[in-house]
């Protein structure tokens, strides 16, 4: 069957291209109502491809935010059904003045496709449309039994799909779930994730005076929001970055040995990480951890943005009464969100500046998740993908967080395949984000193997 596989994806790679781009270029930025009907017109183009591949079933679900797509096709008794996740939202492509071509306008430079969504997730979530289309091309039937959920919110929480998931677990019944929403850890090293760090995403507003007040008159005397909301945000972490939120590492589970010790042998270079990953002057992890312990099995607090005040062209001088950050949590297996949020509220509130009022929003959480790769479908994807790239599989984990896999376990008891083709200078939610052009048609001839080779499993 490779040959055959390879064929259908080498005579129609114009075709598969095609239609990639005709859905990139739908501006589908789930944080913008404006784009409301982008958002519905990219819901619509992933129906419709679903349906050309042969799938059934086929649904665009509302939910209190933006629609579900659902299909499936289920007449393969006795073999596993496989439930394929992705997601058609992006982030906002600002600043639109970095991108060196429009970002959703896609176009191809030094074998990259570059537009917003094609590495996250446009690009990777069709190849399992466009795999199993393959399958059927080939052979009038499929390997396996499937189920696709592909949602519209994974940029900003994925509230829609955690209700979803919960409220249908028979509907959505499988034996695992596929996601490619993740890298491959080196050019053509097959890399299979089995951890992912959960995610807590916050808004701090800080209240000072009842109004902007002219800062000649009152300074001195009034309290300050913006200056209430640094002093506080200030006091989180201690200048060696360690989180100072009492209980934060009561439930962190440090990584077992040999994983620490297989990690040594990933190609990674921390002077080539600072200067072409970061681009900043130094790195500044916790002492005594390493970059990866760092970003994949540390806890993490961010600041995102702070608002308040006068931002404008020239001068204004007020004591401003309200300003607001975004803060995220990353989080470790084993740590609850609901303790971190509860524990970082009471901090607030025992450390808020005299005259400042502090509130405490939270947008969305999700908990960190680990996989075993011992699972009959990990390991078959793992042969499959080294066989397809010439090397061993080697197992990561990704600082990242994709919170739909935590409500794959919790609520489905199943594990998640993350098999990503994504690079890591793809530049995801930043400018000029690119996905290898070769990287798609081979990410569509190695599912589609997977595809195949878990139906003899």
């Amino acid at each position: 069957m490779t040959q055959t596989i390879e064929t259908f994806v080498h005579d129609n790679e114009q075709r598969l291209l095609d239609e990639l781009f005709t859905l990139l270029r739908i501006p589908s930025i789930s944080t913008s109502p404006e784009h409301k009907g982008d958002i519905d017109r990219a819901a619509q183009f992933v129906a419709d491809a679903l349906g050309k591949a042969g799938l059934e079933n086929i649904e665009i679900i509302p939910t209190a935010g933006h629609p579900l797509v659902y299909a499936d096709w289920l007449h393969a008794p006795g073999k596993p059904t496989i439930l394929c996740y992705g997601h058609y939202d992006v982030q906002p492509p600002d600043p639109l003045e970095l991108w060196e071509t429009p970002p959703f306008e896609p176009a191809i430079r030094n074998g990259n496709i570059y537009a917003r969504g094609s590495a996250d997730d446009k690009g990777q979530m069709y190849m399992h449309i466009k795999a199993v289309e393959a399958l059927r091309a080939i052979s009038g039937r499929l390997p396996i039994n499937f189920k696709f959920l592909i949602e519209g919110e994974e940029e900003i929480g994925g509230v829609g799909i955690a209700k979803y998931v919960a409220a249908n677990p028979e509907k959505l019944k499988a034996d695992v779930a596929l996601v490619s929403d993740t890298a491959l850890y080196a050019e053509d090293l097959p890399t299979l994730c089995i951890g992912l760090r959960g995610l807590i995403y916050m808004e701090v507003e800080a209240k000072g005076p009842a109004r902007d007040l002219h800062s000649g008159l009152y300074g001195g005397a009034a309290p300050n929001a913006v200056w209430g909301l640094i002093e506080l945000l200030s006091k989180c972490k201690d200048e060696k970055g360690h989180i100072r939120i009492p209980g934060m590492y009561d439930d962190v589970v440090p990584p077992a040995p040999q994983e620490k010790e297989s990690w040594k042998s990933l190609p990674f270079n921390e002077e080539n990480f600072l200067k072409k990953e970061v681009g900043a002057t130094a790195l500044t992890m916790e002492p005594g951890f390493s970059v990866l312990e760092s970003t994949w099995a540390r806890p993490t607090m961010e600041v995102h943005g702070i608002a308040g005040g006068f931002t404008g062209t020239g001068a204004k001088t007020v004591i401003p009464a309200r300003a607001t950050a975004k803060v995220s949590f990353r989080m470790v297996p084993n740590q609850d969100p609901d303790k971190v949020v509860a524990a970082f509220r009471q901090f607030l509130k025992d450390n808020t500046p005299t005259g400042i009022e502090i509130e405490l929003r939270v947008l969305s959480t999700g908990p960190a998740i680990m996989v075993n790769p011992d699972h009959p479908a990990i390991e078959t994807a793992a042969r499959v993908f080294s066989q397809m790239l010439g090397k061993p599989t080697v197992f990561t984990r990704s600082g990242g967080s994709i919170p739909v896999v935590g409500d794959f376990a919790n609520h489905l008891k199943i594990p998640t395949v993350l098999m990503g083709f994504g690079l890591p200078d793809d530049g995801l939610h930043s400018p000029n984000e690119k996905y290898r052009l070769r990287n798609y048609y081979t990410g569509i001839m190695t599912i589609a193997h997977f595809f195949d080779e878990y139906g003899k499993s």
